[in-house]
């Protein structure tokens, strides 16, 4: 399907296309993202992985705690943190004491130190993975970090400035509803098909993935 047909509905939905770009998330260029230093990689993913299934803006609300109780999120430092340092955070007032979602730091640490020391940094291993091949991105999170599948790394990727997709329930149902997808989006047979459609669009259209996929969803609601 051509994604004028959505672009078009989105425009309809929300009076123009001034309005429409208005809400367009924010890119990295591939510089500024290989600029990144690699504990607000880890910084952002704990944040992810704390905001799955509990309210956000609790955890903005305690966000300043969470950085000093991690000590900026130093990936080498988390990697092989003492166990008795993770009981300790568990206790800790400053955040939310969830001893599971604890446990996923020095997890996500030892992937992001990997990584960085393969290719001199964990912003140039992003700024290096293509778009078109966000399906395997995604599955690298899920074998090598703790509590990133679902849409976690979605989200740690669009906080950051990467140029992908989120597979919030609006898109889902308007892929669902003009039967490009036909499975789970979390099996290879549905991220194939998603990643198939995007890839897709972005030929026909030139636009980055992300607004492509905030387009998708504001056919339905504003959420992509």
């Amino acid at each position: 399907m051509k994604f004028s047909y959505f672009y078009e509905r989105a425009v309809a939905r929300h009076g123009s296309e001034q309005a429409l770009l208005k809400r367009m998330p924010q890119l990295a260029s591939p510089e500024a993202l290989s600029a990144l230093t690699d504990n607000r990689f880890l910084a952002e993913m704990t944040r992810c992985v704390f905001r799955a299934g509990f309210a956000w803006q609790v955890i903005e609300n305690k966000w300043d705690g969470f950085e000093a109780a991690f000590a900026g999120f130093l990936p080498l430092y988390w990697q092989q943190v003492p166990p008795e340092r993770l009981d300790e955070l568990a206790r800790d007032v400053r955040i939310v004491r969830n001893p599971q979602k604890i446990a996923t730091v020095p997890i996500n640490a030892r992937m992001i130190v990997e990584a960085s020391e393969q290719h001199d940094g964990f912003g140039r291993f992003l700024a290096n993975w293509p778009s078109s091949e966000q399906a395997d991105l995604l599955r690298y999170f899920k074998k090598h970090g703790a509590r990133l599948g679902g849409t976690a790394a979605h989200h740690v990727l669009r906080r950051v400035g990467w140029d992908g997709y989120i597979l919030t329930p609006d898109n889902l149902t308007a892929m669902r509803n003009h039967n490009l997808l036909d499975a789970s989006p979390y099996s290879q047979r549905g991220a194939k098909q998603i990643q198939q459609a995007f890839n897709q669009w972005h030929a026909e259209t030139g636009l980055p993935y992300s607004h492509l996929s905030r387009i998708l969803s504001m056919t339905i609601d504003v959420k992509g």
